[in-house]
Order: structure tokens, then sequence, then C-alpha cells
């Protein structure tokens, strides 16, 4: 039985608000979305609440008025609907069943529309902007509160957490979910990395406990905060779960025949995804197989610094009868597209998780992925790991993995036997044990700067 979390509890739930204008959600959102429920759908009135970051100093929401902002959320990112009433889902199921290569037609890009899921976008953030700046100041938590921040947003901005020194009785926990932008400065926005600098140095700064979704990651982590001489912080490592409807059921809808082996890249398009080696491997199948090629279907939005990979996928002519796109996939609909497919390809040089590859495994979608630390830690009993610069390597697994009658994907198929993949269920109970294990208030914080408090 889960044990109750007893301490007063506050959520942030900036970034949340941020994304009341969007579709759908990255794989952070899913995050934040769970830890919100999980805090505001337990415990009385007066012991849950939602803090939310403004210019005018955070401001605290009571627990119904934070649930009913979450839930509104949730609702515009249309993501509880099965996949049979998902639209993006039905399109792309119907294309793969077919066989547009044949007479040359392009392979499609599915999405959802901006705005679509039936709310008044605008009307709402203004509401909810409204209902935010009439509320209290930090002064309304009880003594003792737990605040709990689960995203990165603001943190680079750390004039933001200075309430924290005005309420010493309030612990604060971070969830640290990477540390790419320093590690791997190349492939993220200029300024990348100084923003992560500060992001991790008002962590460092405010944390009384911080989590983290990989052993990896907090040893990143640690690492980072003690040469920069930061600090030694406690850390829990908890695994992100993976939705029930991964592993299937009753009444789970599924792909139709497919036309072609198909193969699935999970994630935003951006560089560290490494989706130009993939490209460049499908131009090369494309010109050998012609209209026997496999299909690959990138299901996520487009992101930053992609020329290379915008440029192949907008203008080869090659690749575009057997590559897609897809945006806006209900997670049933990716369930359903794991169910069906015939591998998942996640070619990353760093992650911080690499979520798609436990949903894939709990779907018993084969997986090849890149041979880097979070991904031997995670799936290193079923993926088939390969050097992410090996390209000779990974053409070799997707055509060993389209064969009639594959070996490989046999193979890949008998390690994922007995497979129980993280839940959040086992993740809340490590993160409720970390919270009821915090000491006492009034251990001395560094200020910035340095010095303590």
């Amino acid at each position: 039985m889960q044990r109750p979390m007893q301490a007063c509890l506050a959520i942030d739930l900036t970034r949340l608000i941020t994304r009341l204008r969007h579709a759908s959600p990255t794989g952070i959102d899913r995050v934040d979305l769970a830890y919100a429920r999980h805090v505001l759908n337990q415990g009385a009135e007066g012991t849950r609440f939602g803090l939310v970051s403004t210019a005018l100093g955070p401001r605290v929401l009571d627990r119904e008025t934070a649930r009913g902002i979450v839930e509104a959320v949730a609702a515009g990112w249309v993501e509880d609907v099965t996949a049979a009433a998902d639209p993006v889902f039905q399109a792309l199921a119907s294309s793969l069943a077919a066989d547009p290569a044949a007479d040359g037609r392009p392979a499609p890009r599915a999405g959802r529309r901006r705005g679509e899921g039936g709310l008044d976008r605008r009307r709402l953030q203004a509401e909810t902007a409204l209902r935010v700046l009439r509320s209290g100041g930090p002064e309304r938590l009880p003594e003792g509160t737990i605040y709990l921040h689960t995203s990165h947003l603001r943190l680079d901005r750390p004039e933001r957490f200075d309430w924290l020194y005005t309420r010493r009785d309030v612990r604060a926990v971070f969830f640290v979910h990477d540390l790419i932008p320093i590690s791997h400065p190349e492939y993220g926005r200029p300024g990348e990395a100084a923003r992560h600098g500060l992001r991790m140095e008002t962590v460092a700064r405010h944390a009384a406990h911080v989590l983290v979704n990989s052993s990896d990651v907090g040893a990143r982590f640690t690492d980072y905060a003690r040469r920069r001489g930061l600090g030694a912080k406690p850390v829990t490592v908890a695994p992100l779960g993976v939705e029930p409807v991964f592993s299937g059921g009753v009444g789970e809808s599924a792909l139709p025949r497919l036309a072609r082996p198909t193969f699935l890249v999970c994630g935003t398009i951006e560089p560290r995804k490494n989706h130009l080696l993939l490209l460049n491997l499908w131009r090369d199948l494309a010109g050998r197989l012609g209209a026997e090629t496999p299909r690959l279907v990138l299901v996520g939005r487009r992101g930053w610094e992609i020329e290379n990979v915008a440029d192949m996928l907008d203008r080869c002519e090659a690749i575009r009868p057997h590559v897609g796109e897809v945006v806006g996939l209900s997670t049933h609909g990716l369930a359903a597209l794991m169910r069906g497919a015939t591998a998942l390809l996640m070619p990353s040089f760093i992650e911080g998780y690499g979520l798609p590859v436990v949903e894939a495994a709990a779907s018993g979608l084969p997986v090849v992925a890149s041979d880097i630390p979070v991904h031997r830690e995670i799936g290193g009993r079923f993926a088939h790991l390969l050097d992410p610069l090996d390209g000779p390597g990974w053409r070799q697994a997707v055509e060993a993995l389209s064969e009639p009658g594959s070996r490989l994907r046999a193979a890949l198929a008998d390690r994922l036997a007995g497979y129980e993949p993280p839940g959040w269920a086992a993740h809340f109970e490590r993160v409720d044990a970390a919270l009821a294990g915090l000491p006492p208030a009034g251990v001395p914080m560094l200020r910035r700067g340095g010095e303590r408090t």
C-alpha cells in the first residue's frame, strides 16, 4: 500500500501554465503533469498548494484552484482519447497500411492543427493569469511546507527563488532531468550552457533534496556541483513511469497490417537525437531498394538548430516516399503505433533518460539504441546497442530487422520476455520516501556568490 505524504506540499505549476497554448506535451510536460496530479489529488485542503512564479513574486493557489488549472492543461493536450478517437493516429494508420511508394507519392506528414482540442486557449490563458495574480504570496504556505519543482523552468532566473531565503522553514526539492546543455553545449542554442549552469546553481543553492530520473544524471549533477564548489546534495534516483497503455490489454487499438516494415524514432527533432544519421541511411536504402525501402516515421515536432535535417525532410526526393513525420499523436495512439511497428530506433548522442526506450519495451517493440550510459542503464538487458556514429552497423540492423522472419527481431523480442517496465506507482514510492525523510528546515543554504546564509 502506498504510504500517504503527511507534510504540506506546494507543487510548482509555472511550466504547466505556460503549456496552455500547446496542443501536445513534451516529455518534461508529462512528468510535470504526473507530479501535479500526484500531489494535488491526495491530502486535504490546506495541505496541498500550487505555486506559480511571476514577475511580481510567487503566487500560491489553493488545492482546488490548482487542480482545475492542471486538468484544463491536460484537457487541452487531448491526451486521454483512445487511439480509435485520435484523428492523427487514424490518418497515420491508414497511410501505413497503404503503399504510397508504389506510385511515388510522399509519405504523410500527420499532425494536429494549432488550437485543436476544443479549447479557447487565449481565453483560458487570460483567465488563468488573472486568477494567479489575485492569489496570495508565499506567506500563505504553512510552516515546514515542502516546495516541489519538477521542471527546469525559471531556474535560470535565480531572483525568482529568493523568496526561499525569507521562508527558511520551506524545504525545496528539485527534479533535475539532465545536464545536457552543460556536457554537450554543441547540441543546444547559443548561450544555453550558461543558462543551464545558472539552473544547476539555483538547485544547488536551495535544494534540501534532488530527484533525478537516472543514475547517470545523478552522477553528472553531483560531479558538476562538486567541481563548481556548490557542495553535495542528497539525491534520489526515481526512473520515470511508463503509462499502463503501453503494456496493451483487451480492447486496445492496433495498427492494421503494414504494407512494409516500419521503424519509429520518437522525440523532438533536435541535433542530439541524431536524426541525420537515419535520414542519410534511408537515402542509401532508397537508392538500393526503391519501392521496397522500409518506412521511417518520425514522431515529434521539429525543434531547433536542425537546418540539415529539415533540408533532408523537405528537399530530398529520394526519401520522401519512405519517411514521414507525425506531430500531436496521443499517448494511446503512440502505444498502438509501437505495438504494430517493426522496431524503435534511438540513435541519440546523449539522453537524460530516454523514455521511448522503455515505452517501446513495454509495448513489446524491439529496440535499437545508441550505446550511451543511460541506454545501458535502462535498456541494457533488452536493447541492441550500437555506437551512434556506426552508420554501417545501423544499416545492417535495419536491413536485418526488415527481413521476413527476421532472426534479429525474434532475438530482440525474446529479450523482452518478462520485462517489467518502471511504473509511476514505484516512482512515487521512492519520491514519497525521500520527502518523508527530509531533515528539519534550517540547514544553511548558499546565497548567490557562494556564501552561506
